[in-house]
């Protein structure tokens, strides 16, 4: 018991060890396994073999975070006081209905709607953890108390218990391989270690005490599914201490790290200083007015007798609130969200399925992207790109290039071939391809799919490309494959090629493949009665038991050493280009088992000891070479260019051996042919065997980089490192192992079609087709995207700059405020809302993908702009101010007749100091009529300066909206004219403008909206007013707009001239 107390305190390398010394650690016998009194002690210890659910955050903490911004804030407290103000007037006025109470409801609406949005995108965001449930397995063969245990609950699972595996078993747990049932066993991992083909293991141990995931060639992993084989192994590790259960703890470290994007970083900082403005300027409006409510008599050079009058207060109190209401862009939440929505419609239509609203923005300032390379730069379908077979003399070879990239037949073909009456040797490359091969191919209705082995499938796929040398049944091959295309069940392929050649040469027996001879063969009978051995393997183990060699002509002459040199250099420059080669060869000769026919057969017993199988395999005859690989997808040359062209390195990191994703790399151009790759190439361990400082240099060189055989540790510590050196990182997986990188990256990209359902979970983008040159239109998007929105922000922000300045004026002038908070709660909500989101529908710029990406500290509204649109404000609160000041002061304004409606004129002074008005002597107001013949009349003369604004509020507020709508086409562009980007490049936004305009008489002319809002109807002479007064604001930005122009030209000019 000694041991097993050692065990469970400090866990051991069971790779590194033997099979007797693992199962002495465990104490356990592979016949008896473990006891049920022993299991439950283990279990006590180790626990359930499950994955540990992470305890969400409860509803009302999601609620609760959601008002944790700083725009939010500023709203909750908005309302609260709007609140306050509206039941005081109330109580003094009498009026307790809906009308008085409008302003706080509308912003506490607007607060839910952002929190119930928050909240369901936060619940839908946290499946990562779930999905990798599902690849546990559910049940397992285990042995306990000397019985077998066909279906065991994997969740029973405890270190130490012998599992039975087979073809098709999810592996349950960490296992040590203890006996291998079959002469080999292979499994699927490249979820978990992104290695393009199943690998081999076998029970030997490996003597290193730290070595990757890819060497542990004895150990299987939880997750991971056998391929071939049967074995039985020893459960080493449980639950949360498996490898997948690492990938778990990572994932859930990584979420806690997450970031906010680069666009939340913006907002915030523009809410803070926001709230600071608001505060000065509400200070400064206390401070002009405070006469009005704090007056004082000085006795002595000392201020006595204080009289503080609590209704000024109060009003100016308003005042502040109404401008705090004005200075909050509070539609802006909601369309920020409707533009990413719409962003994210464009994406989707380009392949591009976006799981969370800000990765839309966040795509375009992306500055690198880290992609995985099995199944995102490649296809994860492997492919026979080349293959070669001597000439007519031993040292002349026959090159051919074989053009498809995934399983499907009838992609591609063989390159200028011509060879449809095959010669000898390229007869013997399709019969071995063709029959020494255990594979097959469907179709899931989307993509060509293998089963059984990759390369055999590969093998398939080019006898299929290579058709069948007889002519007669080449034309019929034809004619079925031209009627399969019209079939309804598309989902079984047919290989008829393959068929062929299996009719033909009928298999009698296997000789399975194993490590040490590195090839596998098959027994068959040929159409003329004689059995030949089919062969195919390693090529240097090959040529080790090669005889003869094949020619073109089919002529056999014994193999010598230059042929051999020949062969050797051939497939060392087919290695170079990241192909695993595969020799090809046969044998005519079987001696005792030339006449072997089944089981009966005296010599059937040689192929049940693979010890005899090197003999029997032994003088080859040698046909030639198949490069198989699992090939670059055609597009990503082009998108790489692509992504150099807008200034986006791309970092390669994968599972792969170093030199395939060497070759694979140069191939799609993300190194050029001739470039040294020292310091720009390294395996996982020889990077973070580097110092810090030396490992965040090669980060930032320039350039492309590729790490190969990389676990999902140093994935997510690369990602880590690109984001600590200010880098916005984008991170491409389909696997398991890439899931916590994903979820660390500002941006995670997950394959759809190829793609573990955890890493779809842990992304927040999925690729629909798993196209790389996916990602660089969804940048496009995202820039145009992000363009779009600064022009919405900049329009909305100008808008409520106006507003500021409209009630700092009317505070400074000493006049009754010409809107009131419920007035402009409606324009920044409802008015400016239309034509902010019609912005998000501009056309892209043409050049978007030629510029560097944007820096994520580069501000949202610039010194010049900010300028701009402090113009533009001011205008804006002159001119809703103006008309105002105009309708009490002035009979007419450019020939437009004011007083028609009959109402009183009065002095800008009496204007200035209409609080006064009870003291004045002889002040009477006349009764005048509104649109519809609506009398508005006063009991109280002073009553003109509340209810009889009624007109000139109507007016400021017509004017604030007009000249919003004209502003929305200067935001078209940031610096292009009108002229060159003229309105109806969007036409949303004129439909926009429409309704917005449609809206604001909405409001006007239905009697009871007219009322909630305090406004009355116009005439068209008023309405010709307001549109003359609005207008000028095109005028005034087409100017701004050609003095920018004007300082870029300059500023471009003085930098070519250094």
């Amino acid at each position: 018991m000694v041991a097993i107390t050692s065990m469970e305190e400090k866990p051991f390398p069971a790779w590194s060890w033997s099979v007797e010394k693992c199962l002495k650690e465990y104490n356990v016998k592979l016949d008896k396994g473990l006891g049920s009194y022993e299991v439950e002690k283990r279990r006590e210890k180790h626990g359930w073999n499950e994955l540990d659910k992470e305890k969400g955050k409860p509803l009302w903490h999601l609620v609760l975070e959601q008002f944790d911004d700083m725009l939010v804030k500023i709203l909750i407290t908005a309302a609260f006081i709007s609140f306050i103000l509206a039941y005081l007037h109330g109580r003094e006025s009498g009026e307790t209905g809906f009308e008085a109470y409008v302003e706080p409801f509308v912003i506490v609406l607007i607060l839910i709607l952002n929190a119930i949005v928050g909240v369901w995108q936060e619940t839908n965001a946290e499946k990562a953890l779930e999905a990798l449930k599902d690849l546990q397995g559910e049940s397992a063969k285990v042995v306990r108390d000397g019985y077998v245990i066909p279906d065991l609950p994997a969740r029973e699972l405890v270190p130490g218990d012998i599992v039975e595996l087979r073809v098709g078993d999810k592996v349950p747990a960490d296992m040590r391989v203890a006996a291998l049932k079959t002469s080999t066993l292979r499994v699927e991992q490249s979820s978990l270690t992104g290695e393009s083909m199943p690998v081999l293991k076998c029970t030997l141990p490996v003597f290193l005490d730290d070595c990757e995931l890819q060497a542990k060639e004895n150990m299987l992993f939880a997750g991971t599914t056998i391929v071939n084989g049967a074995c039985l192994s020893i459960v080493v590790d449980t639950g949360m201490k498996t490898e997948i259960g690492k990938i778990q703890t990572q994932i859930h470290e990584a979420s806690l790290d997450e970031s906010e994007t680069p666009l939340k970083k913006k907002l915030d900082e523009f809410g803070s200083r926001l709230t600071t403005f608001i505060g000065i300027v509400c200070l400064l409006v206390w401070l002009i007015n405070y006469k009005y409510f704090l007056s004082w008599d000085v006795v002595n050079g000392w201020p006595t007798n204080f009289r503080f009058s609590f209704e000024k207060c109060t009003y100016y109190f308003k005042i502040a609130v109404a401008l705090a209401v004005a200075a909050i862009p509070e539609g802006l939440p909601a369309v920020i969200t409707t533009c990413l929505a719409l962003g994210t419609r464009k994406m989707a239509q380009k392949n591009a399925i976006v799981r969370k609203l800000p990765s839309v923005e966040t795509l375009g300032c992306t500055t690198v992207i880290c992609s995985d390379k099995t199944g995102t730069l490649t296809t994860n379908q492997m492919a026979v790109t080349e293959f070669f077979t001597l000439g007519g003399k031993t040292t002349t070879s026959r090159v051919f290039k074989v053009d498809g990239t995934t399983y499907d037949p009838k992609d591609g073909g063989i390159v200028d071939w011509n060879c449809y009456n095959m010669d000898a040797s390229l007869q013997a490359v399709a019969e071995i391809s063709a029959v020494c091969n255990d594979a097959g191919i469907f179709c899931n209705g989307r993509a060509y799919q293998a089963t059984g082995l990759p390369t055999e499938a590969a093998l398939k796929v080019l006898v299929e490309k290579m058709s069948v040398p007889d002519a007669k049944v080449r034309n019929k091959i034809r004619d079925m494959q031209f009627a399969a295309n019209y079939m309804i069940d598309r989902t079984s392929v047919k290989l008829v090629c393959c068929d062929w050649w299996a009719k033909r040469s009928k298999r009698l027996a296997t000789l399975e493949f194993d490590r040490f001879r590195k090839s596998m063969s098959v027994i068959v009978q040929e159409p003329t009665g004689q059995n030949r051995l089919l062969v195919k393997g390693a090529v240097e183990s090959l040529l080790e038991r090669t005889s003869h060699v094949q020619l073109a002509d089919g002529s056999m002459v014994p193999i010598d050493e230059s042929c051999k040199q020949l062969l050797l250099l051939r497939q060392f420059e087919m290695s170079s280009k990241g192909l695993r080669c595969l020799g090809l060869a046969y044998k005519d000769d079987l001696g005792e088992l030339s006449d072997y026919s089944n089981a009966s057969h005296p010599a059937h017993k040689k192929l049940l000891d693979p010890a005899c199988y090197p003999e029997i395999e032994s003088n080859l005859v040698f046909v030639g070479v198949v490069g198989i690989r699992d090939p670059p997808r055609e597009e990503v040359p082009q998108a790489m260019g692509d992504c150099k062209q807008a200034g986006i390195r791309v970092i390669v990191i994968t599972g792969d051996n170093k030199s395939t994703a060497e070759a694979i790399s140069q191939e799609i151009q993300l190194f050029a042919d001739s470039e040294e790759l020292k310091g720009r190439s390294f395996t996982g361990k020889e990077f973070m065997a580097l110092s810090s400082s030396e490992q965040i240099e090669i980060l930032s060189r320039p350039g492309g980089k590729v790490f190969s055989r990389a676990e999902p540790k140093h994935k997510q510590e690369i990602v880590r490192m690109l984001k600590e050196s200010g880098e916005i990182v984008a991170m491409t997986g389909d696997g398991v192992n890439d899931a916590p990188a994903l979820k660390l990256a500002d941006i995670g990209i997950a394959m759809g079609i190829s793609g573990t359902e955890v890493a779809k979970e842990a992304a927040d983008m999925v690729l629909a087709d798993d196209n790389f040159s996916s990602i660089v239109s969804a940048v496009a998007e995202g820039r145009s995207i992000y363009n779009n929105m600064k022009a919405f922000i900049r329009y909305m922000i100008s808008s409520n700059v106006g507003e500021v300045i409209s009630i700092f004026l009317t505070a400074a002038l000493g006049i009754p405020e010409c809107m009131i908070p419920v007035q402009l709660l409606w324009v920044n909500l409802v008015t400016d809302g239309p034509p902010a989101t019609a912005l998000g529908f501009n056309p892209a710029d043409v050049d978007i993908m030629h510029k560097p990406p944007r820096r994520s500290n580069d501000p949202l509204i610039n010194s010049w702009v900010l300028f701009r649109y402090l113009v533009i404000g001011s205008y804006v609160g002159l001119a809703t101010v103006g008309i105002f000041v105009l309708w009490f002061t002035q009979p007419s304004f450019l020939g437009i007749n004011l007083i028609s409606d009959g109402h009183t004129l009065i002095q800008m002074s009496q204007l200035q100091n209409w609080g006064e008005c009870s003291s004045w002597s002889n002040f009477t107001a006349s009764p005048f009529t509104v649109s519809g013949g609506h009398i508005i009349s006063f009991t109280n003369p002073c009553d003109y300066f509340a209810v009889g604004k009624v007109k000139a509020m109507t007016l400021s507020l017509s004017v604030l909206v007009a000249i919003e709508m004209f502003n929305s086409l200067n935001a078209l562009s940031e610096d292009n004219s009108l002229i060159t980007m003229p309105p109806w490049r969007n036409p949303w936004l004129l439909i926009a403008m429409s309704f917005s305009f449609g809206l604001h008489c909405l409001i006007m002319y239905v009697p009871i909206l007219a009322n909630v809002f305090g406004i009355v109807p116009l005439t068209s002479a008023e309405w010709l007013l307001v549109i003359i007064v609005s207008a000028p604001v095109i005028l005034l930005d087409e100017i701004l707009k050609l003095v920018g122009r004007s300082r870029r030209k300059i500023s471009k000019v003085k930098v070519k001239a250094m």
